[in-house]
């Protein structure tokens, strides 16, 4: 007897553990309780399960998950408010409360995920909350909650996040001082709106960060766009702003970086307002629709500079769109957020004379007037560059594009290069 004696002719699940039975087998008492301890997990495991098939609807087996199983539990604080009536007839119970985008929600929005479970307003005799810890997300710095009723927007104040509130009152924060998004020259457009924001070690020596931007001569620039048939910014109908030259400047140097070898997802085209985001997809369409050498063909987003906050891609092209007023980004927190998008390029297309002159923007604006106002492009490259991105440019290699009709047509000729030759007779 003991550990080591041999249990072999005596233990029942040998063909269930693959021992294979012979003369010379020797099972010890301690290879069987291993071997026993694998079945009580097994059941163990079972019983684990075995709510799931006594359950019968999704929705019953979902809250069992939810009450029982979860231990992380992922929401929208819209879905917070929906839910929140039937989470406390759950007995639904959290310590932690981590909230990311916060600076984006209205007070209320915050305060609706903290109550979701029983506390002293219930109707009930268990009124212990268990929340320990609110951790709130964020950056003031960026756009902040979106209300439509302008009333309660500037004179009510209710556009103010709590997180926004909590920072005026001087509650303890911790500010994140290292920047691993951008390039560090494109990090400096928006880095000064932030107390000692550097750069993560990665910006600088990476192999990514460290390569030109092929076919282009610099990795930010803006680019002026004049007049096109005599137009600027048209609306269509009210407050629906539109620019047909930008846009079309737009969609050739997408069409530009697509042809010389981007990856179309790789990406995108941003601008602040909708009406210049739905004539941008129609551009689209048109220039990379059916019957064309980009048929298909798409940048990895089109949308609004609001609607992209908390997004990146590696190539941002945006369009500003005014030439009479510089209407709404004139709010710092949306030209923040506009030109933080981007991780290695970043092409502007705007009335420059209209936004550079603007107090507002001239922290920004300056670092931009110190490059060309036209784009450069590099011919004969194709992606991805060898080139370096301090590498000193080979004269006669950088041609400067004049407007938009120039890079359309640098287009249409790498296009006709690319269909095939009619060799019929």
């Amino acid at each position: 007897n003991g550990f080591d004696a041999n249990t072999s002719m005596l233990f029942p699940f040998k063909k269930y553990f693959g021992i294979v039975e012979s003369d010379d087998l020797v099972l010890t008492l301690a290879d069987a309780g291993v071997n026993f301890d694998a079945i009580k997990d097994v059941f163990t495991e079972l019983a684990e399960y075995r709510p799931l098939e006594l359950l019968r609807s999704q929705r019953q087996r979902t809250d069992y998950l939810l009450t029982k199983q979860a231990r992380i539990v992922a929401m929208t604080c819209t879905h917070a408010a929906i839910a929140r009536s039937h989470l406390i007839e759950l007995g639904f119970q959290y310590d932690n409360v981590l909230m990311e985008e916060a600076g984006q929600m209205l007070d209320v929005e915050t305060f609706i995920p903290l109550l979701l479970q029983k506390g002293e307003s219930d109707e009930t005799t268990y009124a212990a909350s268990r929340l320990k810890r609110v951790c709130l997300i964020g950056d003031h710095h960026q756009l902040p909650p979106v209300v439509k009723n302008a009333s309660f927007s500037k004179y009510s104040n209710l556009d103010q996040s709590l997180f926004t509130r909590l920072i005026r009152l001087g509650v303890p924060t911790i500010e994140l001082n290292k920047q691993g998004r951008s390039r560090a020259e494109i990090a400096s457009l928006y880095s000064w709106r932030y107390r000692d924001l550097g750069n993560l070690g990665h910006v600088i020596t990476a192999p990514a960060y460290s390569m030109a931007n092929t076919g282009l001569a610099h990795s930010f620039q803006i680019i002026n766009v004049d007049e096109f048939e005599g137009r600027g910014e048209s609306t269509p109908t009210a407050y629906f702003y539109q620019n047909m030259g930008e846009a079309e400047y737009a969609v050739a140097l997408f069409q530009y970086m697509v042809l010389i070898g981007y990856p179309p997802e790789k990406i995108s085209i941003l601008t602040t307002y909708n009406g210049q985001k739905e004539l941008l997809n129609d551009i689209l369409t048109q220039r990379c629709g059916e019957g064309t050498p980009l048929a298909g063909v798409r940048p990895g987003s089109v949308s609004t500079v609001d609607h992209y906050q908390g997004q990146q891609n590696d190539y941002i092209i945006l369009s500003l769109v005014r030439t009479n007023a510089v209407g709404h980004l004139r709010d710092i927190r949306r030209l923040v957020v506009a030109v933080s998008r981007a991780r290695l390029g970043l092409y502007v297309f705007c009335r420059q004379s209209l936004f550079g002159n603007c107090h507002e923007l001239r922290k920004a604006m300056d670092q931009f007037s110190l490059r060309p106002s036209k784009l450069e492009i590099i011919s004969g490259e194709q992606y991805p560059t060898t080139r370096k991105l301090k590498d000193k440019i080979p004269e006669g290699m950088a041609y400067a594009v004049d407007d938009v009709s120039v890079l359309g047509s640098i287009v249409h000729s790498m296009q006709n290069e690319m269909m095939p030759n009619d060799t019929s007779s």
